[in-house]
């Protein structure tokens, strides 16, 4: 099958199974992610295809959505790659990436390093960080009924993965556990030149909300 076949199917096929999806983690994230690697790899030595499958298929079944487990995203996106007969090669370093992207609470030892997972797990946080982080976060914070704010309750920047995927704290604490670490974790040139601005842009809105809670603004 031509690679731009390929592609359009599996678009196709990703719409599909996200389209009851929780907002931040739908079909337009991944589209979001998709055009960010693209960008991304332009800049990079790695394989195209690789890239933009890892890219479409790395939230295909989010574990958050599946009572934490993390082997439904593998098995959905290899029983798709097999049906369009898609060589073992590709589709065991496409399942390395979905297995290798999140961040988990950062507090684990990643097993797997490829130039194709940093480009995709860079098209991935970026769209964690910036406006689109920030309208994400408090999507995500809404759907599990998460208070905004409580100054009692501090950030844990030591969480383990299993603390961090079970974490019910309030969403402002999620830019301190995650989305400000990002800017320092980013894996290419062109994702920490963009990651930067957006981390900026989050500091921002962290001021803004601050001084609003207070009345000061």
């Amino acid at each position: 099958m031509k690679h731009t076949d390929l592609i359009a199917k599996t678009k196709i096929f990703v719409q599909e199974q996200l389209q009851n999806a929780e907002g931040g983690h739908d079909w337009f994230h991944i589209e979001r992610v998709y055009k960010n690697a693209l960008l991304i790899a332009k800049e990079e030595n790695a394989n195209l295809l690789i890239i933009e499958l890892g890219a479409l298929l790395h939230d295909i079944a989010d574990s958050k959505f599946h009572n934490g487990d993390e082997t439904v995203g593998p098995r959905v996106a290899r029983n798709f790659l097999e049906s369009e007969n898609v060589p073992e090669a590709i589709i065991a370093h496409v399942i390395n990436i979905i297995e290798n992207i999140s961040y988990k609470g950062g507090n684990f030892e990643r097993k797997f390093s490829s130039p194709e997972l940093a480009i995709v797990q860079d098209a991935d946080r970026l769209d964690a960080l910036g406006a689109i982080g920030i309208a994400r976060t408090f999507n995500y914070g809404g759907f599990k009924n998460r208070p905004l704010y409580n100054p009692d309750i501090a950030p844990n920047l030591t969480m383990s993965k299993e603390e961090y995927k079970k974490s019910n704290t309030p969403t402002i604490n999620h830019f301190y556990e995650k989305l400000l670490l990002l800017k320092d974790l980013m894996n290419t040139t062109t994702g920490k030149k963009i990651a930067q601005e957006r981390h900026r842009y989050m500091e921002t809105f962290l001021s803004q909300f601050y001084a609003e809670w207070e009345g000061l603004k």
